[in-house]
């Protein structure tokens, strides 16, 4: 069997479900993860993860994916993010979602472009300037 990475379940056990921002933190991080990067793809060794895979299904797959990407944004509308960056990160999840609905290239372009984690970037951005006490040092 190939060496494939496997995400860990106890990860998404204890995600917090109350209002604080670094529970929104938690939850976000936890469905990009999810979204992008559930396994490493061996020979490649380029993690993938729900996004990709939900892509392989005909036009339900990636509308699925989007609507899960879309989750992303309203925690993040939750956050206060200004309308332009809430923009942008609904102009990524629509462009994955229409590349995701042209055959064969959508499917490279899952693996390629990855709208939920841009997102997370954004959002990682806004709360280290306006809520530092979120900060997650990552080792």
């Amino acid at each position: 069997m190939a060496n494939a990475s496997r995400i860990d379940p106890t990860s998404f056990d204890a995600l917090p479900l109350d209002k604080s921002i670094a529970a929104s933190r938690q939850r976000i991080e936890a469905m990009e993860r999810l979204l992008e990067r559930v396994v490493v793809l061996p020979g490649l060794n380029r993690p993938i993860g729900l996004d990709v895979v939900l892509g392989l299904v005909p036009v339900i797959g990636d509308i699925a994916a989007a609507a899960l990407g879309s989750y992303i944004i309203w925690e993040a509308r939750n956050l206060g993010l200004s309308k332009f960056q809430m923009a942008r990160m609904m102009g990524n999840v629509g462009f994955d979602a229409l590349l995701g609905f042209v055959p064969l290239i959508g499917d490279a372009a899952d693996v390629l472009f990855r709208s939920n984690t841009r997102n997370l970037r954004i959002i990682r951005k806004h709360l280290d300037k306006h809520h530092p006490s979120s900060v997650v040092l990552e080792g």
